[in-house]
């Protein structure tokens, strides 16, 4: 359904369908060029292994990561030496750095995205919580709700240790919720760090140096309801129409994490972006088949995927042929904050708006994307996606 503003045409949400109200984001002070992470990493652990050095320079340029935020800190070191020293039980300190770093991002970019919103904190009836980097009862939900101030009565759900997947994963779930209980408000909030995970070089274990080079630290936060309310509310950004979630039988050990008394472990096999190359179409094909499109449409979408990596963009892009521009929001993103897990999604999505809008300005006449994908791929594998409508132009 669209309407006329001021001469031009403006999407509006299908009644009872749930819409992105308002984004937000927060990092912590840390901010890493990656220029000089090579030395300041090698250095921070007291290891002077040329042939690793070597190799995670390398590394640090075929990540295309420019700069991300990051939590450790040479005061964290400093307080903790033990973390950067090889086969140290350190759980419990990693575990008190990361739940209290998650939820003061979690704080902060929820906040923001209810300042955007322009509805008050008392107005959000459900929560959806989303992290892959803590671990204690009560939850971060229940952190985060005390937080902002949330009623008592606000209904939460966490999703924990769903990686790169999370935002989306927890996306769909706000979807559900706000369809299902209508005139509700969702807040999504996401917050990562990669604290629990950190670990000095080692031959033994090369993976990690590819965390060291892709993976960053952020929050992130989405408000989400139906029939969105004129003047009362922001206009909506995006209409969610559908989501889906697959899972790839017999690829539980592609993506790979264990919690260890000296943090988490990952490992991702080789062949993952080969693996999302070979699935990606016939699980488009099943969202997009709704509107009744096909492949001939590719480049008719926008496209919000999650930046695992850029291997995983480029196969996706090869794939299905897209223009290059297509990917343009996500590998900004990637660029900019590397791969900070679930909270990622939602820097792409703040960087499709900020490229429509631009469009809108200085291109008024040029064909824009109605609808579009909202991508991720997590562990499982687990392909999560949303069928969705740009309602900002």
């Amino acid at each position: 359904m669209d309407a006329k503003v001021n001469g031009s045409t403006t999407r509006k949400a299908s009644p009872g369908k749930a819409t992105i109200l308002a984004l937000g984001k927060a990092f912590p002070h840390q901010l890493v060029m990656q220029e000089f992470l090579v030395d300041g990493y090698f250095r921070n652990t007291n290891c002077d292994d040329p042939e690793l050095k070597e190799k995670l320079t390398r590394l640090c340029k075929t990540t295309t990561v420019k700069t991300r935020y990051v939590v450790m800190s040479e005061e964290i070191l400093n307080k903790y030496p033990e973390l950067a020293t090889e086969g140290q039980p350190t759980v419990k300190q990693r575990l008190d750095i990361c739940n209290d770093a998650v939820t003061r991002m979690a704080i902060e970019a929820s906040e923001s995205c209810i300042r955007k919103w322009g509805k008050s904190v008392s107005d959000i009836t459900h929560l959806v919580y989303v992290s892959s980097s803590e671990a204690r009862l009560p939850g971060g939900d229940l952190h985060l709700a005390k937080g902002l101030g949330l009623s008592p009565d606000t209904h939460r759900v966490m999703l924990y240790f769903m990686g790169c997947s999370g935002g989306v994963a927890g996306l769909r779930v706000a979807k559900d919720i706000a369809e299902n209980n209508p005139g509700s408000r969702v807040l999504l909030a996401t917050s990562e760090t990669t604290i629990i995970g950190f670990k000095p070089p080692s031959a033994s274990r090369p993976y990690d140096l590819v965390g060291v080079a892709l993976f960053g630290d952020g929050a992130g936060a989405m408000i989400v309801g139906t029939d969105p309310i004129p003047g009362a509310e922001c206009p909506p950004l995006y209409e969610l129409h559908t989501a889906i979630q697959n899972f790839l039988p017999d690829t539980e050990k592609t993506i790979d994490g264990r919690l260890t008394e000296e943090g988490i472990s990952f490992k991702l096999a080789r062949e993952l972006p080969q693996i999302i190359e070979d699935n990606i179409e016939g699980f488009c094909h099943k969202l997009m088949g709704v509107v009744g499109m096909s492949e001939k449409d590719y480049n008719k979408l926008f496209w919000a995927v999650h930046p695992g990596g850029p291997a995983i963009l480029n196969r996706v892009e090869k794939r299905l042929d897209l223009m290059p521009e297509k990917l343009n929001a996500s590998r900004r993103a990637l660029m900019d904050y590397g791969n900070a897990s679930s909270n990622t999604i939602v820097y792409v999505l703040e960087y499709m708006v900020e490229e429509g809008l631009k469009i809108k300005e200085e291109e008024e006449n040029k064909e824009d994307c109605e609808w579009g994908l909202i991508l991720a791929f997590g562990p499982g594998i687990t392909f999560e996606g949303i069928l969705a409508r740009n309602l900002t132009i």
